[in-house]
């Protein structure tokens, strides 16, 4: 168990934002750390779901379709699932059984306006002291920047995107 935990923020337009989140809740897990990730706008399947599937300290739930959505598509249902996603997560950071709580993709929905920006400063005030809260996504509004007590900025230099090449199994999804 933690002491004292933070909010952390990843957000920007480069790449890494939710390898960085999953790298820590790996690392936390060999400290003996549970961490509960929620994976907002993602139903699909992804190489993190698989390695993860039986691991005792991580525990990984999705909200979102199975397609990719953008933010022009964005449906009533699609808001709904986002705010299952944060309720379920508001239900697991009070259960006393994590440490880490990690809401990935969560400044997207926010972005794509599935979510408003005081439901999730609202989340966060509820935050217990010693749990650490991790909020991925590009755009993260000014409000959860302020809020946050580290943010990083993934800025892209460079992607190969660029040239054609789509996400690989094993490397982007």
């Amino acid at each position: 168990m933690l002491d004292k935990g933070y909010v952390q923020v990843y957000t920007g337009a480069g790449k890494g934002k939710t390898t960085a989140a999953f790298g820590l809740a790996l690392r936390a897990a060999g400290h003996g750390l549970r961490t509960y990730i929620g994976q907002f706008m993602k139903g699909q399947m992804y190489g993190e779901l698989q390695a993860l599937r039986d691991h005792s300290l991580i525990e990984i739930e999705q909200y979102g379709d199975t397609r990719c959505v953008r933010r022009e598509e964005v449906t009533p249902e699609h808001a709904a699932q986002a705010r299952r996603g944060l309720e379920r997560a508001r239900e697991q950071m009070g259960s006393g059984r994590f440490d880490i709580i990690i809401l990935d993709e969560i400044n997207v929905t926010i972005w794509f306006g599935m979510l408003a920006g005081d439901e999730v400063l609202d989340f966060l005030e509820q935050r217990p002291t010693e749990v650490e809260v991790i909020l991925t996504g590009r755009n993260a509004p000014d409000e959860i920047v302020a809020k946050a007590d580290l943010v990083t900025e993934m800025r892209e230099i460079k992607h190969y995107f660029q040239r054609g090449i789509l996400a690989r199994d094993g490397i982007e999804k």
